[in-house]
C-alpha cells in the first residue's frame, strides 16, 4: 500500500515574514504600528512552533477586520483609580495590539508599585499569550496573564458547550548572562485545541479519550464527531476556566459567560477579556538574588535524574525557545496551505511576497 507524502513546507526568513505580514495586515486596514506589533506576536508563535497561533493567523485576521469583527481604527483608552491597577479599553483592537500596550503599562506601574494588574476590555483574538508575559519578563519582571474568551468547551456536568478554552501563562526572568532561557508556562484549559481536533479530522487520526466531545457534551475519539475539547483534569480545567471569567470579564465590566448564555444575541458577538500582572522582583528582596535562585531551581531540575524513556528534563519554556533558536537561524516553516491562502491574499492587497529561503 502507498501512502502519500506531505508536500514539504516553505521555509522563510523570520524578518522577512514579519515584514510581510505586517505589510498584509496594514492594507486590511491597521496603522503602521499596530500592524508590526500585530505581525511580531504572530512571528514569535511561529518561530517557538505554535503554529496554531502563527503566520496562519494572518488571514483570519484579515477576515476580522473586513467584517469589522476588529476594529482597525480601535482608540485604545486606560482607565486607573490607584497607582497599582488599571483597564486598558481595547475598542475591539486585535488582541495583540491591546495586550502588548497592557503589558507595557502593567511593567510601568509595577517599577514604582512593585505589582501591576491591568485589565483588558473588549479585545478580539488575543493571539499567543505567551507573548505577553514573555514581554514583561523581558524587562526582567515576572508576567502572569490570563484570558476568557467565547464559550466553545464543555463543563464538568453540563451537556454542551459552556466555558472557553481560557489559556493561562506565567513568565519568570532568569540572569541575563545565564544559559537558560526565561520559564514561560503556557496553557490552555482544554485537554487538547480546537485547532488538534480540525487537524486530527483532516488526517482521520483518532483522538486521545477524554479529549474532545461531541455537540451535546459526550465524549468522544472520533474526528468526524468532536465538535469542541473537554476540561483539562476534568473539573479542574473547566473550574479554572470559570475562574479565569471572572479574574478577567467580570472584573473589568464586561461579562462574556452570563452573556453568552442569555437571550441576548449580542451575547454571541466575538470578544475576549484579559488580565497581565506584572512583579518586580526588586520589591521583594533583590533582582540579583531573585535571578541566582531561578537559576539554581532550574540548574537542579536540569541535574535530576531523568526517567527510563525520558528525552531528558525540561521545564516549561525550554523547548519552544531552543526551536526558535534553529528556526531563527534557518527560518520558518509554513505550511503549503497557509502559504497558498498568504499568497492569494497578497495578490489581492499588492503585497510582494517575502523571498523563501527553501524547503
Amino acid at each position: 500500500m502507498s501512502t502519500l507524502t506531505p508536500p514539504p513546507k516553505i521555509l522563510v526568513p523570520a524578518e522577512d515574514l514579519r515584514t510581510f505580514s505586517a505589510a498584509l495586515l496594514e492594507k486590511g486596514g491597521l496603522r503602521a504600528e499596530h500592524a508590526r506589533t500585530t505581525a511580531d506576536v504572530f512571528v514569535w508563535a511561529a518561530l517557538r512552533g505554535v503554529d496554531s497561533h502563527g503566520i496562519a493567523r494572518v488571514p483570519a485576521y484579515l477576515d476580522l477586520l473586513e467584517k469589522g469583527v476588529a476594529n482597525a481604527d480601535a482608540r485604545i483608552t486606560v482607565e486607573s483609580t490607584t497607582p497599582a491597577a488599571a483597564v486598558l479599553d481595547a475598542d475591539r483592537a486585535p488582541g495583540p495590539v491591546a495586550l502588548s500596550a497592557a503589558a507595557d503599562e502593567a511593567v510601568t506601574r509595577a517599577r514604582t508599585t512593585g505589582i501591576a494588574a491591568v485589565g483588558v476590555r473588549r479585545t478580539v483574538h488575543t493571539g499567543a499569550i505567551g507573548y505577553y508575559v514573555s514581554r514583561i519578563a523581558e524587562q526582567g519582571l515576572v508576567g502572569i496573564g490570563f484570558v476568557a474568551g467565547m464559550p466553545n468547551m464543555g463543563y464538568t456536568g453540563v451537556r454542551g458547550a459552556a466555558v472557553a478554552t481560557s489559556p493561562l501563562a506565567i513568565a519568570v526572568p532568569t540572569d541575563s548572562s545565564s544559559a537558560h532561557a526565561p520559564l514561560l508556562l503556557d496553557m490552555a484549559t482544554a485537554t487538547v485545541a480546537l485547532g488538534r481536533i480540525r487537524q486530527a479530522r483532516a488526517s482521520g487520526t483518532p483522538l486521545p479519550e477524554g479529549a474532545a466531545a461531541t455537540e451535546d457534551g459526550t465524549p468522544t475519539t472520533d474526528p468526524e464527531k468532536a465538535v469542541m475539547p473537554l476540561p483539562l483534569g476534568g473539573a479542574k480545567g473547566s473550574g479554572m476556566s470559570l475562574a479565569f471569567e471572572l479574574l478577567t470579564s467580570v472584573l473589568v465590566g464586561a461579562p462574556i459567560f452570563a452573556s453568552f448564555h442569555s437571550d441576548d444575541p449580542a451575547g454571541r458577538k466575538h470578544r475576549q477579556n484579559a488580565l497581565l500582572i506584572a512583579v518586580d522582583p526588586a520589591a521583594f528582596g533583590g533582582v540579583e538574588a531573585f535571578a541566582a535562585s531561578v537559576d539554581a531551581t532550574l540548574d537542579t531540575l536540569k541535574g535530576l535524574p531523568a526517567a527510563d524513556g525520558a528525552q531528558g528534563v525540561f521545564y516549561p519554556g525550554e523547548r519552544s525557545a531552543a526551536v526558535a533558536e534553529g528556526r531563527g537561524e534557518k527560518g520558518v516553516p509554513v505550511a503549503p496551505k497557509v502559504w497558498r491562502d498568504l499568497t492569494e491574499r497578497a495578490g489581492k492587497l499588492g503585497v510582494a511576497l517575502p523571498e523563501a529561503a527553501g524547503q
